[in-house]
């Protein structure tokens, strides 16, 4: 009995890793994603990839981060992407502490429901601080949102299911 509380507290502690590790993959993965929707709907990359970077920076740097400029504002980047990866690992807590409980084909699908919810947060519930935001709606950023939430989904189950402390109860449905 003591030997299979100890190992519930591993496997709990464990969890701020897979949280980091999933989240960090997870926000590379759909940027990587979202930057290929909109080269294949015709959507400027570069461009989009920039303003996206402004308007996330302004969280932190306030409004003088809006206005574009013509050159790469390296701190602008670096904000922006600190702020992209610190709402991903944040996000990834959850199902960090929920991928044991679900078959992976189950967790994906949660995964998917649960990126949605994000765009939602994101662009409709940040809007109220940070209005700025309304124009990155649309098609590509919610699928771009599901593509998250499905990669943290998996991303968690596969660290869980190879952690030396993990679960083993994931599995295919």
């Amino acid at each position: 009995m003591a030997e299979h509380r100890c190992l519930a507290i591993k496997r709990i502690a464990s969890r701020p890793r897979v949280a980091v590790l999933a989240g960090f993959a997870a926000g590379t993965i759909a940027t990587v994603a979202q930057m290929t929707l909109w080269w294949l709907t015709s959507v400027p990359v570069l461009e989009t990839l920039l303003r996206d970077a402004r308007l996330t920076a302004a969280i932190v740097l306030g409004r003088r981060a809006l206005p574009q400029t013509s050159t790469w504002q390296w701190d602008i980047l670096l904000v922006a992407t600190l702020i992209h990866f610190a709402l991903s690992i944040a996000y990834a807590v959850i199902p960090a502490l929920c991928a044991s409980r679900l078959r992976t084909r189950s967790a994906l699908v949660a995964g998917a429901v649960y990126g949605l919810a994000i765009y939602g947060i994101n662009l409709y519930g940040f809007t109220v601080l940070f209005p700025w935001f309304a124009v990155a709606r649309g098609g590509v950023a919610a699928l771009t949102h599901v593509v998250f939430g499905v990669s943290l989904a998996g991303a968690c189950q596969l660290l869980i299911s190879v952690s030396p402390v993990g679960t083993g109860e994931s599995s295919s449905d």
